[in-house]
């Protein structure tokens, strides 16, 4: 049985269930490493433009918070603000065909990557994110069981449960969180606030309130 992590708890700690599972730091820099390394190890220069695509998708995805089914329909050559670091994400449909846009801030360095992707094999511009969901997941999973994830927090969309929390632990507010994730209601991003009582003690303590 995998023990859910809390805010604020160490990979050793124990408590309660909670409804929402997310990688503790550790757990995300093997993610990372993983799919550094793969992407490094490609044997050829065909293999490694197919490789580097996932891996732009995999760190759009830890960076953004965003759902998998966004960040596979970004297109580079329009959706990506390369000079402010923000791309464009199509949060839902609403009624047949109209999308709520938002702009998510990404990391300079991985704008970065993008553009010196796109100067590699220039062939792919537009279409860099245009990958199969079905296939994305599967090379996730191998990079997650690289990385020794337990199988429950071995899927993409854990990356969307550890930003929000991330940004939550940052002392970001939730409305901003909210307007990151694309969430319609507040209430889908309270869930994120669940504090366990061993947790809701240390925090109180460390507040000199106890």
């Amino acid at each position: 049985m995998v023990k859910r992590i809390y805010p604020g708890e160490s990979p050793g700690d124990s408590g309660p269930g909670s409804l929402i599972q997310y990688l503790n730091g550790i757990q995300v820099d093997r993610l990372i490493e993983a799919f550094e390394m793969w992407h490094e190890a490609a044997p050829s220069e065909y293999t490694r433009r197919v490789r580097g695509r996932y891996l732009l998708a995999f760190l759009f995805l830890r960076y953004t918070g965003a759902r998998i089914g966004e960040i596979l329909r970004i297109d580079d050559s329009s959706d990506i603000d390369f000079l402010n670091g923000e791309v464009r994400l199509a949060t839902g449909v609403v009624g047949e065909s109209r999308h709520i846009l938002r702009m998510v801030p990404i990391p300079s360095d991985i704008v970065g990557r993008v553009v010196a992707y796109v100067r590699t094999f220039p062939q792919m511009r537009g279409k860099v994110f245009a990958l199969d969901q079905g296939n994305f997941r599967r090379e996730f999973y191998r990079r997650a069981n690289e990385a020794d994830l337990p199988r429950q927090l071995a899927h993409p969309h854990i990356l969307r449960h550890t930003r929000a929390i991330e940004m939550l632990r940052a002392g970001v507010p939730l409305t901003t969180v909210q307007d990151i994730l694309g969430h319609m209601l507040s209430s889908t991003t309270t869930i994120y606030l669940q504090r366990s009582e061993v947790e809701i003690r240390v925090i109180l303590s460390e507040k000199g309130l106890l």
